[in-house]
């Protein structure tokens, strides 16, 4: 493994690193660049200690339909073997989870908005969350999820009424976490991913665009607090702290 920088996966033109998460990585001054998948094949692994998978539209099974998948799932077994550090919000969870085994499908419910998860006893004391409150806030933008059982290994580490597994993590190892909600965007990523994505989360969610942009700016302070904190802990598990 070499390189001190970390690749991000970004799938959608307007879903890219959220603002959160992008002055997290400034912040901490770790080198990042994005792969934008549906543009141009993806970079060799080798020069990045550490591969961030982003959020967007595809589900875990739609190879036909967006090829690149197929990679991009081979990048993360890769990642996996190498013993790099690994992070994925949402469809980057969700892809995690289906290359270590689980079964990724439909929720009963799509969730969009914020909602109140809390830590299980293994993601409270798991070093990606040391420091954050049993019970925080999530934002989150999907119709899709992890299903139970999961298979030998693999661990909750949080959850929430929306969707049971809302973190999940490797027995052996911390450097590799999947969330399936989308913390490490800011107030204004929502403002463009409502721009580009209004029908789809509307529908059949009963969310109204203007409350959830007044709550995104309300819930902005807290969740990017928080989401340093845990982007710090990621860092110094991934060694780039």
């Amino acid at each position: 493994m070499s390189g001190r920088s970390i690749l991000i996966v970004q799938h959608m033109e307007w879903e890219g690193p959220g603002g959160h998460l992008r002055r997290a990585l400034d912040g901490a001054g770790v080198p990042w660049e994005v792969a934008e998948v549906w543009r141009a094949p993806l970079p060799p692994l080798e020069p990045f200690a550490a591969l961030v998978v982003l959020g967007g539209s595809p589900n875990v099974d739609q190879e036909e339909e967006f090829p690149y998948l197929r990679p991009l799932k081979a990048l993360i077994r890769q990642t996996l073997a190498s013993g790099r550090a690994y992070l994925g919000f949402c469809l980057g969870h969700q892809l995690l989870a289906q290359v270590l085994g689980c079964r990724v499908g439909p929720l009963p419910q799509k969730s969009v908005g914020f909602v109140t998860g809390h830590l299980t006893p293994r993601g409270r004391n798991h070093p990606v969350f040391q420091g954050l409150p049993p019970r925080f806030r999530l934002f989150k933008w999907h119709g899709q999820g992890v299903h139970l059982p999961l298979p030998r290994g693999l661990s909750i580490l949080a959850t929430s009424p929306a969707a049971t597994v809302e973190a999940l993590g490797l027995l052996d190892t911390p450097r590799v976490v999947g969330l399936q909600f989308d913390n490490h965007a800011d107030a204004q990523d929502v403002a463009a991913w409502l721009a580009h994505d209004r029908e789809w989360a509307l529908a059949g969610t009963g969310v109204e665009p203007a409350t959830l942009l007044k709550q995104a700016r309300e819930e902005e302070e807290e969740m990017g607090r928080l989401f340093q904190r845990l982007a710090g802990n990621f860092l110094r598990v991934a060694g780039l702290g």
